[in-house]
């Protein structure tokens, strides 16, 4: 009688060894979607960042471009020259903090 006993012991072994493997591969493939989600939710800001960044560039290129077209008039050498350099005209006063 302990013979018939031990093929149906080794079989509820094996059988609980493969659900253990079973359940250990299904937590090891969900902890790499869960891993894999973060790294496109990281990937997916630091694109709309350098989107936004881009989109800047552009803006910045645009007025760069509309004042070259608008050529070197002495308005906006007077522009240039009070904003960047500080410079004043003769008579005026400038308040500054």
């Amino acid at each position: 009688m302990a013979k018939g006993k031990k093929p149906a012991q080794k079989k509820l072994c094996a059988g609980l060894l493969s659900k253990v493997l079973i359940v250990t591969l299904l937590a090891a493939a969900a902890l790499q979607l869960f891993q894999l989600h973060e790294q496109l939710d990281a990937a997916q800001a630091s694109r709309d960042a350098l989107e936004a960044q881009v989109e800047a560039t552009r803006q910045k290129n645009d007025a760069l471009k509309g004042d070259i077209a608008e050529g070197c008039t002495p308005e906006k050498i007077q522009e240039i020259a009070r904003r960047e350099l500080g410079w004043v005209l003769p008579g005026e006063y400038v308040f500054g903090n």
